[in-house]
């Protein structure tokens, strides 16, 4: 599925298993979305552990307001380019916009972004009946990273991007929810814009690793979106990202930046984070 990416250190693949054992031996886990072939290729050669052919490339590449009107042909296109710069990086893929409507139509996007796109991993928005879904994939041995907290696919029910499990009714609910995914057989689960203190929590009780983005620095890894650590985001910049290239000569300067601090736990910052 994944080409030679020749300007990149030899490494062992990045594998879903490998991403447990960090997790069991306490190594950071990197993840940053990438959308073409030479954003995946600076990926790899700084070493990050895991590319993410977000939905977000709706908003970041396509320019549109949210990532609902993001096709299953818009995902299987980017994630094949991805995966064309890519060599020892797990990839995984969004699954777009009511693609999971139901098991058959969660089975067929899958099976597209697994064979034609070449990912390794599919991510899925909620729990709920998502769990069916999640389920479903699973038992065909399809690994699937759940995501909690703000899910950009509900933006309407949530009324905006903002921060999810404030009250403790609702702190209760996600963490119910990522047990419920982690039951389901989700291997990996992002945390978005979720109480640092909640996401903490969640990731003591899973065994199955958590990737925070605005969620404090105790999940078991971070993501951002490339664009924001670039500083490339038109618009005022999420308070949870960071630009890396600010003082920094080069892409892959801003990106093995941003992979060292995650690794050392110096970002996210309490400034980067949600109580």
């Amino acid at each position: 599925m994944y080409v030679e990416n020749t300007s990149a250190p030899a490494r062992k693949p990045v594998t879903v298993p490998g991403l447990k054992a960090m997790k069991a031996e306490g190594r950071k886990i990197v993840m940053l979305t990438a959308y073409d072939a030479s954003f995946a290729s600076q990926l790899e050669t700084a070493g990050v552990d895991v590319a993410l052919v977000g939905d977000s490339l709706g908003m970041v590449v396509q320019g549109r307001s949210s990532t609902l009107p993001v096709t299953i042909d818009d995902m299987v296109y980017h994630t094949a380019a991805v995966a064309r710069g890519l060599s020892s990086t797990l990839l995984v893929a969004d699954l777009p916009f009511m693609s999971d409507r139901d098991v058959p139509a969660a089975m067929d996007a899958a099976a597209r972004l697994v064979a034609e796109g070449g990912a390794a991993m599919v991510k899925i928005e909620g729990a709920g009946r998502v769990c069916d879904v999640i389920a479903a994939l699973a038992e065909r041995n399809i690994p699937v990273c759940a995501h909690l907290g703000l899910t950009p696919q509900s933006v309407n029910r949530l009324g905006g991007y903002k921060v999810q499990g404030k009250t403790e009714e609702a702190a209760m609910r996600l963490l119910e929810d990522a047990r419920a995914v982690e039951a389901a057989g989700a291997d990996l689960l992002v945390l978005e814009c979720v109480p640092a203190a909640l996401a903490a929590r969640i990731t003591s009780e899973l065994s199955i690793p958590t990737i925070g983005i605005g969620a404090g620095v105790d999940c078991d890894g971070q993501v951002l979106v490339v664009y924001d650590l670039l500083g490339l985001t038109p618009g005022k910049r999420p308070r949870f990202s960071k630009d890396f290239l600010a003082g920094r000569d080069s892409i892959q300067a801003a990106i093995a930046a941003f992979a060292g601090d995650v690794r050392e736990k110096r970002f996210p910052g309490p400034e980067h984070s949600f109580t």
